[in-house]
């Protein structure tokens, strides 16, 4: 029988000795982590232990800003042309909105609410967090925020807020020379970024005004320190250092006299700027057509933006001191005192003008705007009567080098200085300029028409204003400013403004202002003035100059028939002067776009102005 072999079922020894082992390798592992562990700690707790206390501080207490009250803006009598009014605005919790849509949806069947309103809604609220409120509606009127009130409870995460926006109670008047303010955009964020006084500002100004002074009018932002939770959400706050508000600005405009100026150009489109020739201060400062600056503040749709920025008015652009326009006639007392300076004629020194003018072996015809001519005609009647033929001959006489040379001595081809941005230098040609710009010498024909204010020459409506100033007061040059005071917000004492002269045109012979100013004068209230239109019931004497700029050239064997010639091809009308005359307060120079004849246009705005401003409380 042969011997049964035996069968091991279970090794304990082996079994054992691997247990021990992989509890030996635990054993050390878990000594190495908590060796780790206590290195960590000691590292957190002990070496960085300041670094992480401050930080843990930081995470729950945190410095906010705190955005200032904007400065207001007064005209020079004390009339409030932008001021900070209580609005509110509609806000939604995006974290307390169950559901986004539907609430959207509800609050579109309670108040007015634009598909780009709930546009500009969705990309807010990306940028912010969920327990942030995003603006949805601006400027609820007393009905929206009683119909979102009442169905508050239906509206979790929906929310009224007040705050103070930027308001222009005058609406549309004098909106160029204000301006407006608006909402910060990323290329203003990304030059701001850096600028702690605009932590807090969801606003700044953009044009007119509000842009120049921004810096006085923004104000000093505050801070307060919040208590946060983990997630950042705001718990408590304490204020630390509250906003300063921004200056209050007084500007030189005088709001009545500019809503005459703004009513007297009726449906025309143009510019007006009057001024004192005393100090240089604005009095008003028309571009037509305007806008409502409100729309501006909080963002407008679309469709309104292109209906303004697209508009063949151009209502946005400022003509008064971005338009160029050729200065016509108006130049010409300029011209003829600069032929009396020169010695090359004299105030009874005569020429005849039989219609038209020819150059030296050139059978090319240079016509007067009086086609039979206006006979034997010396300076007087020239600047009277706007004899071109005149002052073609005494352009030629002066040559382009001079005659540019003493036009610019008046302010003509440069920026003036006002204190408002955007200032256009218009153009006063030369030699040197058209060889530079068109590789063409200069010709003789092209001095001719310089003289009447035509051919390259382009001046803005505040050039014009500045010159006639100057002309007034016997030459002294004071800069244009728009803003004569600044004051502290709810203190009555302000820092005047001091007038800076910027030049003075000195003459050879005093007294030949005289004889110029006389025969503008004349203009107005003498018997064939091309303004004397205006001159009926007159307290005062104006000295004034009409003026006619073409808007395209007419051919030589061609009549210029206004009637028949579409309204926006018609000459631009033109007219400046001062008054009194014999010491002047105001000086006035307006260009009305395609208005035809200076002296049947553009001079009864003039007069309305000077009315308005001299005769006030009469």
């Amino acid at each position: 029988m042969a011997k049964k072999s035996s069968l091991t079922i279970k090794d304990h020894f082996r079994e054992t000795h691997l247990f021990q082992k992989r509890i030996l390798l635990t054993a050390i592992i878990a000594v190495l982590m908590l060796c780790l562990l206590i290195v960590r700690l000691i590292y957190l707790q002990i070496v960085n232990h300041d670094h992480y206390t401050t930080l843990s501080e930081e995470n729950r207490l945190n410095i906010l800003p705190l955005a200032p009250t904007r400065g207001l803006i007064y005209d020079r009598n004390g009339i409030l042309l932008a001021q900070n009014f209580p609005t509110f605005t509609l806000n939604l919790i995006p974290e307390h909105v169950k559901d986004l849509d539907a609430t959207l949806q509800e609050l579109k069947n309670l108040i007015e609410i634009s598909e780009e309103e709930i546009t500009r809604f969705h990309q807010l609220r990306k940028k912010k967090r969920r327990f942030e409120g995003v603006p949805l509606r601006f400027r609820l009127n007393d009905v929206e925020r009683a119909k979102v009130a009442v169905n508050q409870d239906r509206l979790p995460g929906v929310e009224v807020q007040a705050e103070l926006t930027r308001d222009y109670p005058q609406g549309k008047l004098a909106s160029h020379a204000i301006g407006y303010v608006g909402r910060i955009n990323e290329r203003e964020l990304k030059r701001l970024n850096n600028d702690s006084r605009y932590s807090a500002t969801k606003h700044i100004g953009k044009v007119g005004v509000e842009r120049s002074y921004e810096d006085l009018l923004h104000g000093e932002v505050g801070f307060e320190r919040v208590e946060t939770n983990s997630q950042g959400r705001i718990l408590s706050e304490v204020p630390e250092v509250l906003p300063i508000p921004g200056k209050d600005l007084y500007m030189t405009i005088d709001a009545e006299v500019q809503r005459v100026a703004e009513q007297a150009f009726g449906d025309n489109n143009g510019a007006l700027v009057a001024l004192d020739p005393n100090d240089g201060a604005i009095l008003a400062f028309a571009s037509m057509p305007t806008y409502d600056p409100n729309l501006f503040v909080n963002g407008l749709d679309s469709k309104t933006y292109r209906a303004l920025s697209q508009s063949p008015e151009r209502p946005l652009f400022n003509r008064a001191i971005q338009g160029r326009y050729p200065p016509g006639s108006t130049i010409k007392p300029i011209v003829g005192l600069a032929g009396l300076e020169e010695k090359l004629t004299t105030p009874h020194k005569s020429i005849y003008c039989s219609g038209y003018y020819t150059l030296k072996n050139d059978d090319h015809k240079y016509r007067d705007w009086k086609k039979e001519g206006h006979g034997k005609t010396d300076l007087t009647k020239a600047i009277v009567e706007s004899c071109d033929v005149y002052f073609y001959d005494l352009s030629l006489a002066l040559k382009i080098d001079r005659l540019q040379s003493f036009l610019g001595k008046f302010g003509l081809g440069k920026k003036t200085g006002i204190d408002i941005r955007g200032e256009n230098k218009g153009l006063l040609p030369s030699r040197e300029w058209k060889r530079k710009t068109h590789q063409l010498p200069w010709f003789p024909g092209e001095t001719l028409i310089t003289g009447i204010g035509q051919g390259f020459t382009l001046t803005t409506p505040l050039q014009l204003a500045y010159a006639t100033a100057s002309l007034g007061n016997h030459g002294k040059l004071y800069r244009p400013h728009i803003v004569y005071a600044v004051g502290e917000s709810g203190v009555e004492n302000m820092v005047l403004q001091k007038p800076k002269l910027n030049a003075t045109v000195t003459l050879n012979e005093p007294a030949n202002w005289q004889p110029v100013i006389d025969a503008m004068i004349d203009v107005v209230h003498g018997v064939s003035g091309t303004a004397r239109g205006i001159s009926q019931n007159l307290s005062y004497k104006i000295a004034g100059k009409t003026g006619t700029a073409q808007v395209f050239t007419i051919k030589q064997d061609e009549e210029y028939e206004e009637e028949k010639v579409a309204k926006r091809l018609r000459h631009h009308a033109l007219f400046i002067g001062f008054a009194p005359a014999e010491k002047p307060r105001i000086a006035v120079a307006v260009i009305v776009e395609n208005g035809g004849s200076g002296g049947a246009v553009a001079a009864p705005i003039v007069r309305k102005v000077m009315d308005a401003y001299l005769l006030k409380g009469q």
